[in-house]
C-alpha cells in the first residue's frame, strides 16, 4: 500500500503526480489545484558519481579547531551592525546613483526589505549587512568590543512607590497589632 503525499499548502493527500513549486521563495510540493500559485519548477535528478577506483579513494578527516578557526576565523568572531547602518546605506546607494529596485536585484532581496532598512523600520542580518557592504563598498559590520559600564552608586528612589509585598507586609502588621491589643485589653 502506498502512503500518499501531502499538499503543504492546503494539507490534502496529493493523487496523482505531485508538483514542485516555488510560492514566495519557498520550495514546496503541492497538489494540482494549489500548483497555480506559484512558478512549478522542473527537477532533474542528478546521477550518482561512480567511483572508479575505491582502493584509492582516501577517507577525509574531520577538521580539527585549529583547522576550523584557521579556514573560516570570521564566523568565530561576532559582530554588531554600526548604529548608523541606514544613513549609510542611503547615501552609499544615492551616491553610486542605484534605485531600491536596481540594488534588489543586484543582491537578490526584495525591494520592500531594502526600503525598509535604509528607513530604520528593519535591521539587516549579517549575511545582508555582509551582501550591502560588498555591492555598496562601505562598512556596515564591526567587531563586537565589550564595554565596562561604569561603577554608580545605587541610591534608593526618593519616591517609593507600594508594591503588593508592601501591601501584604501592612496587613501582616495591622493583624498582629489588633491581636497585640486585644491581648493587652485581656
Amino acid at each position: 500500500m502506498r502512503e500518499h503525499l501531502r499538499c503543504e499548502v492546503c494539507g490534502r493527500k496529493i493523487y496523482g503526480k505531485p508538483y514542485n513549486v516555488i510560492i514566495e521563495g519557498a520550495k514546496l510540493i503541492v497538489c494540482s489545484e494549489c500548483s497555480k500559485h506559484g512558478k512549478v519548477i522542473l527537477e532533474v535528478e542528478k546521477p550518482q558519481p561512480t567511483v572508479q577506483r575505491a582502493a584509492s579513494a582516501k577517507p577525509k578527516a574531520p577538521l580539527t579547531l585549529k583547522a576550523q578557526q584557521k579556514k573560516a576565523p570570521e564566523t568565530l568572531e561576532s559582530f554588531e551592525l554600526m548604529e548608523d547602518f541606514n544613513v549609510k546605506i542611503k547615501q552609499a546607494r544615492e551616491k553610486l546613483g542605484l534605485s531600491h529596485e536596481d540594488l534588489g536585484k543586484k543582491l537578490n532581496e526584495k525591494v520592500s526589505v531594502l526600503r525598509k532598512i535604509e528607513t530604520g523600520k528593519m535591521t539587516p542580518d549579517n549575511a545582508l549587512a555582509r551582501k550591502l557592504e560588498h555591492e555598496l563598498k562601505i562598512r556596515l559590520l564591526a567587531p563586537v568590543t565589550e564595554e565596562k559600564a561604569p561603577q554608580t552608586n545605587i541610591t534608593k528612589p526618593e519616591r517609593h512607590e507600594l508594591t503588593l509585598g508592601d501591601i501584604i507586609q501592612f496587613n501582616k502588621k495591622d493583624k498582629e497589632k489588633g491581636e497585640f491589643a486585644e491581648r493587652k485589653q485581656s
